[in-house]
């Protein structure tokens, strides 16, 4: 039997979705034991195993730490492209950058990066209008260590430029020739401004992740349970300056979880 054809134990099913809550605080719903099957299916062809229980074991097992960030990579891919609701671009550029004061540094945090479009958007509008050599700083953040690496590389499909304007992609975004044909590059001096770095949201965080004015936490409190999501959205605001902002899906809401943010307008948030 291949991989492909075997399916998932209860058991082991629900191993799993035990395991990914407590690495990585996300919550999966009963429906997508087909999702954990797909993306885990290529581990047991790699090791040739024969049930998803051999790996679960193998996966927990004290000594495999490596096949652990594996299992938490190929479980918490999500999707992105660049400017991705446009609303919060629109509101970044007409309300928050005409108030940046010159000289001080601007920081924003991507807390959710995934592959960087979401970061190289921010990128793009600030280089714009802060100019590119200007002083702001963007840090993307990440706990899936393979779509960092994508991250750091900045190099996308051009399918992907759909939303990105002619004038963005003339300034910003290097076409692929040759061998890269097809692809598209952010550019060198745009990827300066932009950190990519690992971070479990659940976990602890480094010191240096502070003073933010502005942060953006989409679409990824989905995935988890309402205690984890106050936590989260509490902890984060401890990292937000005061008058800074914190943009949230445009499905989500943090009614009732914060205290230190009030509502400007659905899906935004200010720091009072």
């Amino acid at each position: 039997m291949t991989a492909t054809n075997i399916k998932i134990s209860a058991k082991a099913f629900d191993g799993f979705r035990k395991l990914i809550y407590e690495e990585a605080g996300i919550t999966l719903s009963p429906l997508k034991q087909s999702l954990v099957e797909g993306r885990l299916s290529k581990r047991l062809r790699h090791y040739n195993l024969h049930s998803y229980d051999e790996y679960y074991h193998l996966v927990t097992d004290k000594h495999s730490t490596s096949e652990l960030q594996i299992v938490i990579d190929l479980l918490t891919t999500n999707e992105t492209y660049f400017f991705r609701e446009t609303q919060h671009f629109e509101y970044l550029e007409k309300k928050v950058l005409p108030n940046v004061r010159s000289g001080r540094l601007f920081k924003i945090w991507s807390a959710a990066s995934s592959t960087g479009q979401e970061a190289y958007s921010v990128a793009m509008l600030l280089a714009d209008k802060l100019q590119l050599s200007g002083n702001w700083q963007i840090v993307g953040t990440d706990i899936n260590s393979q779509v960092l690496d994508d991250a750091r590389l900045g190099l996308y499909p051009v399918e992907q430029a759909l939303k990105i304007s002619d004038n963005y992609l003339r300034k910003f975004v290097l076409k692929g020739v040759r061998e890269q044909a097809g692809k598209m590059l952010m550019d060198k001096k745009l990827k300066a401004h932009v950190l990519f770095e690992s971070l479990n949201l659940i976990g602890n965080w480094p010191n240096h992740l502070m003073d933010f004015d502005v942060v953006f936490l989409r679409n990824v409190m989905i995935y988890f349970d309402e205690e984890t999501k106050k936590t989260l959205v509490n902890k984060i605001a401890q990292r937000i300056k005061p008058g800074g902002y914190l943009f949230v899906g445009h499905a989500e809401s943090l009614h009732g979880m914060c205290d230190e943010v009030k509502l400007i307008q659905p899906s935004i948030y200010q720091k009072e």
